[in-house]
């Protein structure tokens, strides 16, 4: 019976939500009419996501979906609509009865308008009223504003420096969300999950500033669309092109260089973009370096590509793509000669050895609208990861009896790769319902760690592959429903479910997770917030922390590795004062984590794969604590404070005798504070300072002699062994630094100049990048610590043209 009964439960789940539909739909019969289209930005046509449609008459409103798209439902009478987006001018519209399909582009303003439009009361009081906690909208403007490391406009950067949110370390671009790792971090471009976010070792994110349009991050409160992942959710949107003009901007930095180009392939039917950045330093020292023995070099490169479509005031069709690659590669060519009982043998070598790794996305997306109040868009992914570690050493050898040759190849790669489709709804019946679902199949295949290896000698070969059988493949399939249901006039909640079943060798995983957030408005000025959330992520990354390359390896639960699950409850409050100028949000969250991986102790990354499952401990961990936003929106003057307080725990049966201990980046307190000023039209400045506990690190409480076995060794004499009393029992320093940046820009006959100055590390602070035991001048063991970034100034200049089509219609 037991059996029985879980069998019907889907049944009963989907007639559920049925029912529920049919209920909300017949709850908004009556003598209404709907409204519906796209609001577009009138210079671009571009779609503009969570611009605000209100009707000043009915005081009925509703927002738009990432497309654009909003559905009205009010009484069968006039309408006058408000409709605004922050920066662009608010626009007002009569509708009388009838016309119930309408587009609506809004304008950019005028120069001398700008500041009045920058922050509007719609979007202050936006803050106060949304459901969901723990979310973050960024200003893209502030990221060209504040001053960066190496000249690097940085989304990712810029991230760090809210509360709940912090970096791995010294120049890293991991985000590290309210004590989960990087691999818990749902990561969106145009929908595709993307597995690396990091270029240059860490130090740089792979996305491209020029090319976003609008970037999301949620840190609790999950809305039940999104799925995957555990810790938070970084969605980023790439822009359409430009249906009405042609654009192109682009950047020269210290290490690198930007080129954006947009437009119209047929002017309001199909526009185009591409995105491309390089850095150029193995090109600038490569004619120094060219004739040495020993020589290298490291460069990277990515490429963002979309064509949108417009069939008809219904049907629109996209596709993007992203590439993007890291290539360093290290060449050592020797000569030496060795007498062999006088005969006398030249050695002839060259060893290289390389690293490189890379993302590759693709999307093809299709919208529809299907009636006033449906949207559809579906969607066909892909999605890679690989990085591959390559070793190659030639050798010749010469002696008086001729000349021999040989050759060994080592190559290791790991990758993970997903094709998937999913088709996501959006049905709005009325103004108090605001209703998506949808159903989605991610194809997962797994190759974590492949190694081979090739000899050549003479005229013989040998081949080895040893883990070759390490590929493994999984299905994972999610359907989700959920409701913006504004309940009275000062109570919104968002509520809903998502299902996934996850299908791997021998073993099939499910998970019904609840999603719940609420917005309860107590005053004109203020609200409170709560939510809680369940989440589950089906793969793993194997994590070798110690190496500080992309090395991480992707593996799928298994019936011996079950899923990671996380349950986490938050609550809010957020008010606006000071004539809405400023707006303060307080937040304390609490969230338990399971099935978490970690290495066992002395296991190495290489070859991790073979077995990984008998190489890693399973456990628990906990992050709790608060968090403390204060932003100025309004006048020359802007920026925020961030605090947060936390604890961060991970237990593990095996580990630290089973006792909890702190999570690597566990931050007990994380402080930062940016700020930009608008001197005027010409010149503004920004500020950014931060400080943090010192990460947690695990460091030997004793060290002690043994005796060396001569045979296992080769050596005779005392080696040390380290007695590690503790994990992660050690701080290192605090971390706190200051930068410094000025913008001037410029209006020329051709376009837009735009020369930023900035300064990294003010008072050149020596944070520590990691910790070892030394030896003192005396001799005796002692702390030694390796920083990487004493003060940097940088210098970038960035253009765009803006009369290229004044010169293409006086041509015609």
């Amino acid at each position: 019976m037991h059996q029985l009964f879980r069998k019907q439960v889907p049944l009963v789940r989907s007639t559920g939500i049925f029912a529920l539909f049919a209920l909300i739909s017949l709850s908004s019969l009556g003598q209404n009419r709907t409204i519906s289209g796209y609001v577009t930005d009138k210079s671009s046509g571009e779609a503009l996501y969570l611009a605000r449609v209100y009707d000043t008459l009915s005081r009925t409103g509703t927002v738009t979906n990432e497309y654009g798209f909003y559905s009205l439902t009010i009484p069968e009478s006039d309408a006058f609509l408000r409709v605004s987006y922050l920066g662009l001018n608010t626009k007002y519209v009569a509708v009388p009865v009838g016309k119930n399909e309408l587009d609506i582009p809004l304008e950019s303003p005028d120069l001398q308008d700008i500041e009045g439009v920058k922050v509007s009361a719609e979007s202050l009081r936006k803050s106060t009223e949304e459901t969901n906690s723990g979310t973050l909208e960024l200003s893209l403007d502030k990221v060209e504003k504040l001053p960066v490391f190496m000249g690097e406009k940085d989304v990712v950067k810029t991230l760090q420096l809210m509360p709940g949110v912090s970096s791995g370390g010294e120049g890293s671009s991991g985000l590290y969300v309210r004590g989960g790792g990087p691999d818990q971090n749902l990561i969106l471009l145009d929908g595709v999950p993307v597995y690396n976010a990091s270029h240059l070792f860490g130090f740089f994110s792979v996305f491209n500033n020029d090319a976003l349009s609008k970037v999301t991050m949620i840190k609790g409160g999950f809305p039940a669309r999104y799925g995957g992942r555990t810790s938070s959710v970084l969605d980023m949107r790439m822009k359409e092109g430009n249906m009405k003009k042609y654009n192109v901007e682009g950047s020269v930095g210290l290490i690198s260089s930007k080129l954006l180009v947009e437009g119209p392939i047929k002017k309001d039917k199909t526009a185009f973009i591409v995105s491309a950045r390089r850095t150029y330093a193995d090109l600038l020292v490569k004619p120094f370096i060219a004739k040495r023995p020993n020589r290298g070099g490291y460069y990277f490169y990515d490429l963002n590509a979309k064509i949108h479509h417009k069939i008809n005031n219904k049907h629109h069709l996209y596709l993007s793509g992203y590439f993007g690659q890291d290539k360093a590669k290290f060449i050592n060519e020797y000569e030496y000669t060795v007498d062999d009982l006088g005969n006398n043998k030249i050695y002839d070598g060259r060893d290289e050895s390389g690293l490189q790794w890379g993302n590759a996305i693709g999307a093809f997306r299709w919208n529809y609208r299907i009636a006033p109040k449906l949207f559809m868009n579906t969607t066909a992914t892909f999605s890679r990861y690989k990085f591959n570690i390559g070793a190659e050493e030639d050798v010749t050898v010469s002696d008086a009896s001729g000349t021999s040759n040989s050759l060994t190849k080592i190559d290791y790669f790991s990758d993970i790769e997903d094709w998937s489709g999913k088709s996501d709804f959006t049905y709005i019946p009325n103004a108090r319902h605001y209703i998506k679902f949808g159903v989605g199949n991610v194809y997962h295949t797994f190759r974590p760690g492949v190694f081979s290896f090739k000899s050549q000698l003479g005229d013989s070969t040998s081949d080895f592959t040893p883990n070759s059988a390490t590929i493994q493949y999984a299905n994972e399939a999610s359907a989700y429903v959920e409701n913006d249901h504004k309940i009275t006039e000062w109570l919104k909640i968002n509520y809903g479910l998502h299902f996934s079943a996850f299908f791997v060798k021998e073993k099939t995983y499910t998970s019904l997770q609840p999603r719940l957030s609420g917005n309860a408005v107590v005053s004109d000025n203020s609200s409170i917030k709560f939510s809680y959330a369940r989440t589950a992520q089906f793969i793993h990354l194997l994590s070798n922390t110690g190496v500080g390359l992309p090395t991480d390896l992707w593996v799928p639960a298994t019936k011996n590795v079950g899923p990671i699950i996380a349950d986490q409850v938050s609550l809010g409050y957020n008010h606006l004062f000071h004539e809405r100028k400023y707006n303060l949000v307080v937040e304390g969250y609490y969230k338990t984590m399971d099935n978490l991986i970690q290495y066992k102790e002395g296991v190495s990354f290489i070859g991790s794969s073979s077995n990984w499952e008998d190489k890693v401990e399973i456990g628990r961990g906990w992050s709790y604590g608060g968090e403390v936003f204060l932003e100025k929106k309004k006048g020359a003057l802007t920026g925020w404070l961030g605090y947060t307080l936390s604890w961060t725990e991970r237990q593990f049966d095996n580990i630290n005798g089973g006792e909890k201990f702190p999570y690597t980046y566990d931050r007990r307190h994380d402080l930062s504070i940016a700020a930009t000023y608008e001197l005027n039209k010409k010149w503004d400045f920004g500020v950014v300072f931060v400080a943090s506990t010192g990460r947690a690190v695990s460091l030997p409480s004793q060290q002690y002699g043994v005796a060396q076995n001569p045979i296992l060794t080769n050596n005779i004499g005392f080696g040390q062994v380290n007695y590690l009393s503790s994990v992660n029992g050690y701080r290192m320093p605090a971390y706190h630094r200051l930068d410094i940046g000025a913008n001037y820009h410029k209006q020329t006959k051709w376009g837009e100049s735009t020369w930023s100055f900035s300064i990294y590390n003010v008072y050149s602070r020596q944070n520590a990048f990691y910790i070892y035991i030394g030896t003192s001048d005396l001799g005796s063991p002692a702390l030694k610590q390796v920083a990487l970034f004493p003060i940097i100034p940088s210098v970038s200049w960035k253009f765009k043209l803006t009369h290229l089509n004044d010169k293409h219609e006086s041509k015609k």
